[in-house]
């Protein structure tokens, strides 16, 4: 397993690897580093043969807050004359690294379990729709935040969601942007 992850600490115990998101205090959003790091350590761990299941878990007081915008709003090359076709091009690219991401989770061999307190908002629900079972603290909630501030919710939870709960839940969650509570996601089946 390789050391120095900024944005994950990674503990193997007796077959069980606890991948814990360690950016409590900016809510584990998920900076640029974050997509690069999640598919290195779920591919390293499938690989070692050490782990026997993977339970992706986090420290603070909310699961996660989903992607940083901050980060994510900014054009890498500076350029906001660029030519929009280029653009598009780029943004493709880039949500399908995004979505790859996501689905290394249900491409491992192994069963990975999510551990949920608190929120679970934006693409934190993509990734934990990508996981086989799902946990939650009595305080948890989901939300597809996207919606919310104009954007589509585009690194899986559409694709996955209909597939855990009932079709009408899910358009409800993704047309309106409410937030879900950890009873009521475990009466649709979203939590285990």
């Amino acid at each position: 397993m390789s050391d120095g992850y900024t944005c994950f600490d990674i503990q193997l115990d007796d077959g069980v690897a606890t991948v814990t998101m360690n950016r409590g205090e900016q809510l584990n959003t998920m900076v640029p580093a974050f997509w690069e790091e999640l598919p290195t350590l779920v591919r390293e761990l499938d690989a070692s043969g050490g782990a026997r299941v993977i339970v992706l878990a986090s420290t603070g007081r909310h699961f996660s807050a989903g992607m940083d915008l901050a980060v994510f709003g900014e054009r890498p090359d500076g350029d906001s004359k660029a030519e929009p076709g280029r653009l598009r091009a780029n943004l493709r690219a880039n949500l399908l690294h995004l979505q790859e991401t996501f689905s290394v989770l249900e491409k491992a061999r192994m069963p990975v379990l999510a551990a949920i307190q608190g929120g679970c908002v934006g693409a934190a629900v993509d990734m934990v729709t990508a996981c086989d079972m799902r946990y939650a603290t009595e305080d948890a909630f989901f939300c597809i935040q996207e919606i919310n501030i104009g954007m589509t919710a585009d690194v899986g939870t559409l694709q996955r969601l209909p597939k855990l709960i009932p079709e009408g839940v899910c358009r409800e969650l993704a047309y309106t942007g409410r937030r879900m509570p950890a009873a009521e996601a475990k009466a649709v089946g979203l939590v285990n």
